[in-house]
């Protein structure tokens, strides 16, 4: 880790402020603060510099500094992430992308918008909505993360059953190396010669390099949309429900669960008209052609009775459409009705493993002395248990974490994975061995090291150390960077 003395500290920031502009380098504490976590407040870091350029130029030369310095850097969008990924684990710099937020380009013809990536998820449908087009991927934080976090993490979202994940809709990329240098990755056409460099960076969480502009896919808005609302007395129908409509050859746009207490917490902040009284309700939606929308919706209904459905209706019109996908994408937020703090685990399971998976869930909170509230993409298998707590209970903090490692443990054993789309970051790094063997890891930290050989774009995040995993097997620790003495705290 370097440390720097207070002057050395004054010279750089004199000189990123000569790069950047007055107004564009923080560098006192008490504006730091404002970045030492992303939305997992179990991790927190401080960094020596956090910068805010506007153009790929400037982030060059501020990555060509921090080279020069041996300083590690790494990129920040909107900090919604749910892994640690975007913090500073060695210190250094946070290089914040926020004010490199345009849309630079719209090619309705070809279906191609060419973007920054500061820029909101959501507002990229709304630049061109007005046109019949939108931006298909669309993580439950989309009104706030940024289009660069969906790359780094490879975000998925409640659609990302019928359409894909980021990776499925990212064509090419103007990107930052490590050592400063700018270099295009992929192109403007689905099809490309030689390696998918593209589709390689993407999900990498930072550490090949620094996406600076992203072409990415749009699509046509579907000519007729039905969302459906299916009501269950047990966790257990839900789950069957899942893999009967798919059983049934239909692929709906989204398939989400929300159990009773998210529910609960949904209908306090914001009575969006969820049964309070449900074990479980499926939001399903469909989308297509108008000819023939009816016959699947009533096909999607018809699945959810025969495993149990106690009320199965269709939105009645696009305001009611809107207010039940509210309450489903608020729902983290209506959280904070029920407790003063919660952590959202990510993991992945075959969809036909959910009864058993989701019993488990609920057995080992329970165990631990916490609540569980589950909302989550059902259709692909992608978990988000959120596990609430009272950080000012002493213990409980550990209690979560090691609640989540649990949970994890489970996810891997029936076959799945630890993250859909949240990515590894800080979080999850004790737990790759659960999924890769170390001959595995190995190929991939030399892949890392290809693009990245001094480590200093984003270091400490995706691996676990190398004496961890010659220890036995993963121990998911409480506030991981304040036992390695790299937590700041004002």
């Amino acid at each position: 880790m370097v440390v720097l003395d207070a002057a050395r500290k004054q010279a750089l920031r004199r000189e990123l402020t000569a790069l950047l502009g007055r107004g564009s380098v923080l560098s006192e504490p008490e504006e730091l603060l404002v970045y030492e976590s992303d939305g997992l407040v179990l991790f927190r870091a401080l960094a020596d510099f956090v910068v805010f350029p506007t153009s790929t130029e400037q982030v060059s030369a501020v990555v060509k500094l921090a080279n020069r310095e041996g300083l590690p850097f790494v990129a920040r969008g909107a900090g919604t992430g749910l892994s640690g990924g975007c913090l500073p684990a060695e210190v250094g710099l946070v290089i914040s992308l926020m004010r490199m937020n345009r849309v630079l380009e719209v090619d309705y013809d070809n279906q191609i918008a060419v973007v920054e990536p500061g820029l909101v998820n959501l507002h990229l449908s709304w630049a061109v909505g007005t046109k019949g087009f939108y931006y298909a991927p669309d993580p439950s934080s989309q009104q706030a993360c940024t289009v660069g976090g969906n790359i780094a993490n490879n975000s998925g979202g409640p659609h990302t059953l019928k359409y894909g994940v980021t990776v499925n809709h990212v064509l090419g990329l103007e990107v930052v190396l490590p050592d400063g240098e700018i270099m295009w990755l992929g192109g403007r056409t689905r099809e490309a010669q030689g390696y998918d460099m593209a589709g390689l960076f993407v999900g990498s969480e930072g550490t090949f390099g620094i996406a600076t502009k992203i072409v990415v896919r749009i699509l046509k808005q579907a000519q007729a949309v039905k969302t459906v609302l299916a009501v269950f007395d047990s966790i257990e129908q839900a789950s069957e429900a899942v893999s009967a409509v798919i059983a049934r050859g239909l692929i709906p746009a989204a398939m989400e669960m929300i159990d009773q207490l998210t529910i609960g917490a949904v209908e306090d902040a914001f009575g969006c008209g969820y049964p309070r009284d449900a074990a479980a309700a499926l939001l399903i939606e469909i989308d297509g052609l108008r000819h023939g929308m009816e016959a699947q919706a009533e096909r999607v209904m018809a699945a959810c009775r025969d495993c149990g459905a106690r009320d199965v209706r269709a939105a009645r019109d696009e305001a009611e459409r809107q207010l039940l996908w509210k309450g489903r994408k608020s729902a983290f937020g209506a959280y904070g009705h029920i407790s003063p703090a919660y952590m959202v685990m990510d993991g992945v399971i075959p969809r036909t493993r959910l009864p058993e998976v989701l019993r488990r869930v609920n057995e080992i909170a329970a165990a631990h002395g916490l609540r569980v509230g589950n909302v989550f993409h059902a259709g692909d298998g992608n978990l988000h248990p959120n596990i609430l707590y009272d950080p000012r209970v002493p213990g409980e903090e550990a209690r979560v974490v090691a609640a989540g490692g649990e949970i994890l443990k489970v996810c891997a054993d029936v076959g799945g994975s630890i993250s859909g789309e949240h990515g590894i970051g800080l979080e999850k790094v004790d737990y790759m061995s659960l999924i890769f063997s170390e001959g595995v890891l190995d190929y991939m930290r030399r892949l890392r090291d290809a693009f990245n050989p001094r480590n200093l774009c984003n270091p400490g995040k995706i691996f676990p150390s190398r004496k961890a995993c010659g220890e036995g097997g993963p121990a998911y620790r409480p506030h991981p960077i304040e036992e390695k003495g790299l937590a700041q705290r004002f």
